[in-house]
């Protein structure tokens, strides 16, 4: 075997051992040799060196029934910190997360939807520096910063290929940050990484093919195969909101005419709803379909027509056995999900997958893509280090 495979071998049983204490602790070295077939020696030398690091702690022996005691290992959650970033058009949120996916502290900042990315980057830097001194943390502690955003983006090299939401086009996110805070960054698409977040922490945990659907200022979905994201050639896989689905519809943003979104999108409600009275912001639309508005009515109901659509077309196409409902609609709008369900999933959805999926809504909320984006620098980093 050449040296660069046994090393990638090394990295990824070292990332496996972690993720199995991680999820598991407190476990014996044994339980885990059992779970991965690796040998004895292998786990323990991989043990050695993450408790040596500080990751790993040994708590008192335990009987393992008749015979000789076993030592369960446990994590140091405090021990390794990372940065989760969420870009979107009008906001950042940043938050620190703590071994478990869980946010330590957290915080908003607005952004100017045409906003340079070096002035974006030069915020986000301003920002996390700011929250590490107001919170008291250890600098060192923090081993990565995982940026969401939305948009096609080379997560191996870290460049925005193209954002639709955002403006930008061939911005290299990840070698600019690392160039203002010295620490690696992980970027990723923003539903890939909530998926990833809800699939480790969230609604999806235990699925084994997750679909995850995201509403919001654009259209999108990710994949969950057997714990890996599906990616395609581009990183482009679950790019549903320019899929066409009227040439002769209203125009998208990207240039096209009958994408997706353009039936779904807040941008888009909010433009359509304009044409008949003004409305400043996506709550001014659902008041008024509350008020019995009946144009507010249609522009909403037909949006979740559309959102069944969707639903029924992943499913189609991937069978999961999870589809999760997210994004900055469904969060501000919970009923969303039990409307879709009780009322358009019955109209759409093709008969013989109607009870092959569970249908679940986000639990991770607004909180996915910071906590997807921090696991996702964390898994570089123990699987690079």
């Amino acid at each position: 075997m050449k040296k660069h495979d046994q090393d990638f071998m090394k990295r990824q049983n070292r990332l496996t051992v972690f993720e199995i204490i991680k999820n598991q602790h407190p476990i014996s070295r044994a339980s885990i040799a059992k779970q991965t077939g690796m040998s004895p020696t292998t786990v323990s030398r991989i043990v050695g060196e993450l408790t040596e690091q500080g990751y790993l702690l040994n708590s008192d022996q335990v009987s393992a029934g008749l015979g000789r005691k076993s030592t369960l290992l446990g994590m140091v959650n405090a021990s390794v910190l990372s940065v989760g970033v969420d870009l979107d058009r009008s906001l950042m949120s940043i938050g620190i997360v703590d071994l478990q996916g869980k946010l330590v502290c957290s915080s908003k900042h607005p952004r100017i939807p045409d906003e340079r990315p070096e002035t974006t980057l030069l915020r986000i830097s301003e920002a996390i520096e700011q929250m590490l001194i107001q919170q008291e943390l250890d600098r060192t502690r923090i081993v990565g910063i995982g940026v969401g955003l939305p948009g096609i983006v080379n997560n191996e090299e870290g460049i925005v290929v193209f954002s639709v939401q955002l403006g930008w086009k061939n911005v290299k996110l990840a070698e600019r940050l690392k160039e203002l805070t010295g620490i690696e960054i992980a970027v990723d698409n923003e539903l890939k990484v909530r998926a990833l977040a809800e699939h480790l922490k969230g609604a999806a945990v235990g699925s084994r093919r997750t679909a995850l659907l995201g509403f919001g200022h654009g259209v999108g979905s990710a994949i969950i195969l057997e714990g890996e994201i599906y990616r395609g050639v581009m990183n482009s896989a679950g790019e549903i909101g320019h899929t066409t689905v009227d040439p002769s519809g209203m125009m998208c943003e990207c240039g096209k005419a009958g994408c997706l979104q353009t039936y779904i999108n807040i941008s888009s409600l909010l433009s359509e709803a304009n044409r008949i009275r003004q409305v400043g912001t996506i709550e001014e639309l659902f008041e008024a379909k509350r008020a019995g508005e009946h144009w507010a009515i249609h522009l909403i109901d037909r949006a979740l027509m559309y959102m069944a659509i969707t639903i029924n077309n992943v499913v189609c196409m991937y069978n999961p056995d999870s589809v999760i409902l997210s994004g900055e609609l469904v969060d501000k709008f919970p009923d969303i999900h039990d409307e879709v369900e009780k009322i358009y999933l019955s109209r759409f959805l093709w008969e013989p997958l109607r009870d092959s999926f569970a249908f679940h809504r986000s639990m991770l909320n607004e909180r996915g893509v910071m906590i997807g984006s921090g696991l996702l620098s964390q898994n570089r980093f123990f699987a690079l280090e």
